[in-house]
């Protein structure tokens, strides 16, 4: 036995006219949509007109919007303007029209939005007129009309509070922002706010005054966009200024001239945040609301045809304007970054052109490996602060890894070109450059360094004495990425529960126990100084503070123990500059 779905109207038609819709300014544009399909039915040569007469100027506080058009005939307001989402521009096998706007039968229903009463007369070419009426509890009428010529004039009468939504200074300003590209002329109170000019289409200092006036900034550059396939024409604007990756900014879509939204997402790949676009199409999908773009394989090879496109641009820019180029790396880096860890031509761009830190200034890739032969590099930031001095000092360059995608780049580079050579630094492994002491000051040091090594064996730190430079630093605290690793490890045991750390209790014999190392400087005149000093306790103490010292210039994170390690230090050495009473 089946039944049949029983529908309540008056639901039916508040669902769509106050949810599906985002904003009641959206009734301008879709009788604008119904306008100009009804003159694009009656075929290409066609001289089509649609005049919108406000609340201001009827005034009787009705909005009339009225096109030459094709109309309807009774038969057709029955069955098209009473059957919810049936659409006239859709064929008997439910495939939407090519050349028409609407294809859901549904867009008289945003009217609602603003309207309790809708009123449609309509006549076509050999049929007489009719007048249908339709109301907000999803009642309606149909009944013969006043003679009139082939065409169509919709009535609004206002929904109390959205008397506003009716009124000349708001439907102009839809009407031009919805309908200011249209091949139709649209007049609002004998105003005429249609331009017909493709804004990508005016001349360079046209298409920056229209970059200013409508999406509010002057370009850094316009790029020409051509999508055959999508029947997509239009312009990427490329903004002036930084802007964050995470931001999506959304475009300014138009669907045969009509405007879709000013915010549509999914046009651009992610890595493209650099660029906001105006464009045209005549074959992407809109969604029921119209307020964006329906995400289906046609939209994909769109996206993928643009980046090609913004992709193509960059590579003319290196081989034409490299100055330019720099300037736009300069500001937009993130994303080209972002596109070279998948595209070996941005890869080799960014190599080429994109100056990266270092620790003899801001190189690129290429120069850098012209001068060292290795891309040798720091895996973060914290790492490259703590070693760029020193391995400068060694001739040893050192890439700055730490900002983001740039480690990545370099292992990219790698991986792509076996001629590349990659390397990143291990902290101990500056050890290896640095010079050995003679066995005759060795030999002299041992109690020193024995004593040094008593004061913080508490913290887990191994002291050494070298030479290197520069001179001017005393000490130098280094640990290795198994010695790092072991910390953390031992940690994450101090605050696992019993259960957890059992078991890291046995993962830990397979942890490296490797510890860092304070390197003390031998060229470094105070360092000499405190090794020969007599005075056990002060020595200590001085020992201390360098190791403090070495902590904070190496940006290293500072535990409890070592807190506490340079308060009592410090205080200490306090105490045996400033005499007591007793010494007074």
């Amino acid at each position: 036995m089946s039944n049949t779905f029983q529908v309540d109207l008056r639901g039916i038609v508040d669902l769509l006219s106050h949810h599906l819709y985002a904003s009641p300014r959206v009734y301008v544009r879709e009788l604008l949509q119904n306008a100009v399909d009804a003159i694009t039915a009656v075929g290409p040569d066609h001289a089509g007109a649609v005049a919108i007469t406000s609340a201001d100027a009827t005034g009787d506080g009705t909005l009339r919007i009225s096109d030459n058009g094709i109309g309807l005939t009774e038969a057709q307001v029955h069955e098209l303007l009473a059957t919810i989402g049936r659409s006239s521009k859709r064929d008997e096998l439910g495939f939407a029209r090519h050349e028409f706007l609407g294809q859901f039968g549904i867009g008289l229903l945003s009217c609602f939005l603003v309207a309790d009463e809708i009123r449609v007369h309509t006549r076509r070419e050999g049929a007489a007129p009719v007048l249908w009426t339709g109301f907000s509890d999803g009642r309606y009428e149909v009944r013969p009309g006043p003679e009139r010529e082939a065409g169509t004039t919709v009535t609004l009468l206002p929904r109390r509070g959205a008397e506003h939504f009716l009124t000349g200074t708001t439907v102009v300003e839809l009407a031009t922002v919805y309908g200011s590209l249209l091949p139709v002329a649209v007049t609002v109170d004998d105003r005429t706010v249609t331009t017909g000019v493709l804004p990508w289409q005016l001349p360079p200092a046209g298409r920056m005054a229209y970059a200013q006036e409508t999406l509010g900034f002057r370009p850094f550059d316009v790029i020409e966009l051509n999508v055959p396939g999508a029947g997509l024409t239009g312009a990427a604007f490329v903004l002036p200024t930084p802007v964050n990756p995470a931001s999506r900014g959304g475009h300014r879509v138009y669907l045969k001239r009509m405007l879709l939204s000013e915010n549509v997402e999914g046009l651009l790949p992610e890595w493209a945040f650099f660029a906001r676009c105006v464009v045209d199409s005549s074959e992407l999908r809109p969604t029921a609301s119209r307020e964006a773009l329906y995400d289906d394989g046609m939209l994909a090879e769109t996206r993928d045809a643009i980046a090609d496109q913004l992709r193509g641009w960059l590579v003319r820019l290196a081989a034409t304007d490299p100055h330019q180029l720099g300037e736009f790396l300069r500001i937009h880096h993130l994303g080209v970054k972002a596109l070279a860890l998948h595209d070996d031509e941005m890869l080799r761009l960014v190599e080429q052109w994109f100056p990266m830190q270092t620790n003899m200034g801001e190189v690129t890739l290429a120069e850098f490996r012209s001068r060292h032969g290795v891309l040798r590099y720091a895996a973060t930031a914290d790492e490259f602060r703590q070693l760029a001095a020193v391995a400068a000092a060694q001739d040893v360059g050192l890439i700055n890894g730490g900002y983001v995608y740039d480690a990545e780049l370099i292992e990219r580079l790698a991986a792509t070109d076996p001629e590349v050579r990659v390397e990143r630094l291990d902290p101990t492994d500056l050890t290896t450059r640095f010079v050995p002491l003679d066995t005759e000051v060795e030999l002299r040091l041992r109690p020193f360094l024995a004593a040094a090594q008593r004061r913080l064996d508490r913290l887990g730190c191994e002291v050494v004495v070298r030479a290197f430079d520069p001179v001017t630093l005393p000490s130098l605290y280094l640990v290795s990425r198994a010695a790092a690793f072991h910390d953390e490890f031992t940690a994450s045991r101090d605050e696992a529960d019993d259960l957890w750390g059992g078991v890291l209790d046995a993962l830990s014999r397979t942890v490296p126990a490797d510890r860092p190392q304070l390197v003390l400087n031998h060229r470094n005149p105070l360092v000499r100084r405190v090794a020969a000093l007599g005075d056990a306790e002060l020595a200590g103490l001085a020992v201390e503070s360098l190791y403090g010292q070495a902590l904070m210039l190496g940006h290293h994170p500072i535990r409890p123990s070592d807190a506490a390690l340079l308060t009592t230090s410090f205080l200490g050495l306090l105490d045996r500059a400033v005499p007591g009473e007793e010494n007074r």
